[in-house]
């Protein structure tokens, strides 16, 4: 009986150091589009349909999957130093079809000008 308690202690201190190595919560919307959060003093709070992590809010029918990751896992693309709503040349939704500014709903969109590319969300 003792070696059960203690082996049971000892995997439950593994498991803690393993979930240590993870410093990001991320989450992955319907349309593709992936936010990381970092772990460090997260707070998840469920509200109706909305989830809100940190300072991110989710619609829970919107998430596909969320997980743990050691790593930031955004897109990579960053924030525009330039306001690329009225320099864009091209506008392209998550599944890659080019689409019109008057063809826009709610979602995420990549948007292609002379001096870069960025991620836009239409709310």
């Amino acid at each position: 009986m003792r070696k059960i308690i203690l082996t049971i202690l000892l995997m439950v201190g593994v498991f803690a150091a393993w979930a240590d190595s993870y410093s990001y919560l991320t989450f992955e919307t319907t349309e593709g589009a992936k936010v990381s959060v970092p772990t460090s003093g997260l707070t998840l709070t469920v509200s109706g349909t909305t989830l809100k992590v940190g300072t991110q809010s989710f619609v829970l029918s919107n998430l596909r999957k969320m997980y743990f990751s050691a790593t930031d896992e955004t897109t990579g693309i960053d924030a525009p130093a330039f306001d690329a709503w009225d320099e864009a040349t091209e506008i392209y939704d998550l599944q890659g079809h080019r689409l019109t500014k008057s063809q826009l709903r709610k979602g995420a969109y990549i948007i292609k000008t002379r001096k870069g590319t960025c991620k836009i969300v239409v709310r």
